[in-house]
């Protein structure tokens, strides 16, 4: 599969993460394996970091099958340690498998990811020197996607779970962060499907 390098420089200092280890409970049955437009569902987040990381971790539930994945991509599976704790326990779990500075993280359920606006996101992490990076819409913060710099993340990430918090937006309240301006993404995603995601069946049709 091409890489997509002609759209950023080479950079080997970026591991993708996607959380996949969500039990589906909207959709009725793993979402993850349905197809999407020719592909499981899974591949299409998986793929389209790819296009901009070195590496991808997909992070799977503590139990079951491996997930379906794509073949091209150099890519690592790692597991949630505990069913059912969030995506802040997934997102720890990614980046403690993270050996690079930055990780740029996407849910497995969003296959709709705009590879230009991930590398917009990734240059203005570079630029800011902030320990994550993530887009506004309508005026708030999206937790999803998100470039972290992967070690401060990884110790607040594990801070919080201790303390017994277990969601994305908890994680960015205790970090610096700098939001992708709204009208800048929007040059490159229109539409905003960078942000479409999968909940339930019919879903699939959109």
């Amino acid at each position: 599969m091409a890489r997509g390098r002609a759209l950023t420089p080479e950079d080997p200092d970026v591991t993708g993460i996607v959380l996949a280890g969500g039990r589906s409970s909207r959709f009725g049955r793993d979402k993850l394996r349905e197809p999407y437009r020719g592909a499981p569902l899974l591949h299409h987040a998986v793929l389209r970091l790819a296009e901009v990381c070195r590496e991808v971790v997909i992070v799977g539930s503590p139990e079951g099958p491996k997930p379906d994945l794509p073949s091209g991509p150099l890519l690592r599976l790692a597991r949630d340690p505990v069913e059912g704790q969030g995506p802040l326990a997934g997102l720890a779990a990614g980046l403690a498998e993270v050996g690079t500075e930055l990780a740029l993280a996407a849910a497995g359920d969003m296959p709709d990811l705009s590879v230009a606006v991930l590398v917009a996101m990734v240059a203005q992490a570079r630029e800011s020197g902030s320990e994550a990076t993530v887009l506004e819409q309508d005026g708030r913060l999206q937790p999803l996607p998100a470039v972290l710099r992967a070690e401060p993340a990884r110790r607040a990430a594990q801070a919080l779970l201790d303390q017994g918090e277990r969601s994305l937006m908890g994680l960015l309240a205790t970090l610096p962060v700098t939001r992708l301006h709204e009208s800048s993404w929007r040059a490159l995603d229109p539409e905003g499907r960078t942000f479409r995601d999968i909940d339930r069946p019919e879903d699939l049709s959109g």
